[in-house]
């Protein structure tokens, strides 16, 4: 399971801004303007249609209705909003809070996590995630300027890395999940686990840099250069890296959580299966 986040930088206002009243009211004030709960419905979206693959592979015929609302539970919006607000708030202790929602509420802002959210909500369709994925490849082989611009945000933000660190992090714990559930005849060791899911990182990293480009490019693309610039610069300040930590730590939690709890439910079915 590749876990897509995706989430890059911010622009930051210069202008002071008070402080929210309590860490936990600025993340969510956060979550909202940065319309995480969006995300969070397309991601429950990719989740039910992840549940059937996985259907498919491991037992198939044997889940219809109640594995898809077991994956539907998994995929709690609810459950998944709650751990990304504690997260934030973790991992934004130290940050202005405040001036991120700032940023976040101001023209320039809403314009980005509007196009972010709609190219996301797009790429679930295959036939847009297939162009945008060989427009951007073309580009690529063109060195064309945006492309620059799109990879030098990507170094900045270490996103490919965090991209692929959250995957191989979410199949471990599919793994250990499956383990958990006795879902094979002898149990799986930890060394074990990690050799297979190490064996998956190259495929994990060049599906994932594809997507990447794909997403960033078709999500960026209504953007000025002067916009896109802007966001790139101030992608390196302490309280961008600190946005980008906390909501890359945030995300591989939730998709933790998930992938184990996938992995324990994919178990049970696999032994009714056997019976």
């Amino acid at each position: 399971m590749t876990l897509r986040l995706a989430l890059p930088l911010m622009t930051l206002c210069a202008a002071p801004i008070p402080a929210l009243a309590q860490d936990e009211e600025g993340a969510q004030a956060l979550f909202d303007a940065m319309r995480l709960g969006d995300i969070i419905a397309v991601m429950q979206d990719e989740g039910v249609e992840y549940g059937a693959d996985l259907e498919d592979e491991m037992f198939p015929g044997q889940g219809g209705a109640a594995w898809r609302r077991v994956v539907e539970g998994i995929y709690d919006t609810e459950r998944m909003e709650s751990q990304l607000v504690s997260g934030l708030e973790r991992g934004l202790s130290d940050a202005d809070t405040a001036r991120l929602v700032t940023f976040f509420t101001s023209d320039l802002g809403r314009t980005i996590t509007d196009l972010e959210v709609a190219a996301r909500q797009a790429l679930r369709d295959e036939t847009v995630e297939d162009a945008a994925e060989e427009r951007a490849a073309r580009m690529r082989a063109e060195e064309a300027p945006r492309i620059a611009m799109i990879e030098t945000l990507i170094e900045a933000n270490d996103l490919l890395e965090m991209n692929v660190a959250g995957a191989l992090n979410s199949n471990f714990a599919f793994y250990r999940g499956l383990d958990d559930g006795d879902a094979f005849p002898e149990a799986m060791g930890e060394s074990q686990m990690i050799a297979d899911v190490w064996a998956q990182e190259p495929e994990i990293r060049g599906d994932t840099e594809q997507w990447l480009y794909g997403f960033l490019t078709l999500a960026y693309e209504p953007l000025s250069d002067a916009d896109l610039d802007a966001y790139i610069s101030l992608s390196e300040t302490d309280t961008g890296q600190a946005l980008n930590s906390a909501l890359f730590g945030a995300f591989d939690r939730v998709f933790v959580d998930i992938s184990t709890d996938l992995g324990r439910a994919a178990a049970q079915f696999m032994q009714a299966q056997d019976i």
